[in-house]
């Protein structure tokens, strides 16, 4: 079990990290630089003092408005940092050694990213998946030395080319379908849950298809969509993938009635 100390200042990790992928979400997507100008109302463009710019305490004291314009500050703002610090705490509470952590912190700041970004432009940025690999994919190497598990390496690299070529058939027999963002998404999850082991690669996978087939049939039944209408993939797959990270080997039990 992870020592509380740990935990909070992953925790801590976990808020500031979130603070910063609401930038990262809102201005990558138009080529923005995420390094300047600072944080800035996204209304009147006033400049944020650091009092205005701490994680979640900062939203609630304001009680979601700009202190400048008192313009509405939209609550995904708030919820970015929620989620991302609940996940920096789940993280090391369920993943053993200190490369493998860190792999897989990285892991959930992007798909963070990716899912508010697929939500809001149905689109899974490249350079958002790019950075996972070139940060993540290492640290899952150093991780496999630090744990003597070579063999988890081959794993991840067969699992990465069997979701990408799996998704990259679907998007070509269905163009409408899946996105080269998907294609791409699903080779770094491949990767990512390879390693850990088929059984939770296949965890996540199924997890993504069936909470996505979900909502597609709650949606036609509500009214609110047709055969025809497009549902952002990204945030199942990494809700999928998350859960197969932190509880994996348990549903998979489960599932094939194993104890």
């Amino acid at each position: 079990m992870a020592q509380p100390f740990l935990l909070a200042g992953t925790g801590l990790l976990g808020l500031v990290t979130g603070s910063f992928l609401t930038v990262v979400a809102h201005r990558l997507p138009d080529g923005e630089s995420i390094v300047r100008p600072g944080s800035h109302c996204p209304t009147c463009r006033t400049p944020l003092r650091p009092v205005d710019n701490v994680p979640v305490l900062s939203y609630l004291l304001r009680r979601g408005r700009c202190r400048a314009c008192a313009a509405r500050i939209p609550v995904r703002y708030l919820l970015v940092e929620v989620v991302t610090c609940a996940l920096f705490v789940a993280v090391p509470a369920r993943v053993h050694g200190g490369f493998a952590v860190a792999a897989y912190l990285v892991l959930a700041a992007a798909l963070v990213a990716l899912s508010v970004v697929d939500l809001e432009r149905m689109r899974l940025p490249t350079p958002i998946v790019l950075a996972a690999a070139l940060l993540g994919l290492p640290l899952l190497a150093a991780a496999s030395a630090e744990a003597h598990a070579w063999g988890s390496l081959g794993r991840a690299a067969i699992a990465a080319a069997a979701c990408g070529a799996a998704f990259l058939a679907i998007a070509l027999a269905v163009p409408k379908g899946l996105g080269l963002g998907d294609v791409r998404l699903a080779a770094l999850l491949g990767a990512f849950l390879g390693w850990l082991g088929y059984r939770q690669m296949a965890v996540g996978f199924l997890l993504a298809l069936l909470t996505g087939g979900v909502v597609g049939v709650a949606l036609l039944l509500a009214k609110r969509g047709s055969r025809s209408t497009r549902l952002p993939f990204g945030p199942f797959l990494a809700g999928g993938s998350l859960a197969a990270v932190l509880w994996g080997t348990e549903l998979s039990r489960w599932w094939l009635g194993l104890h």
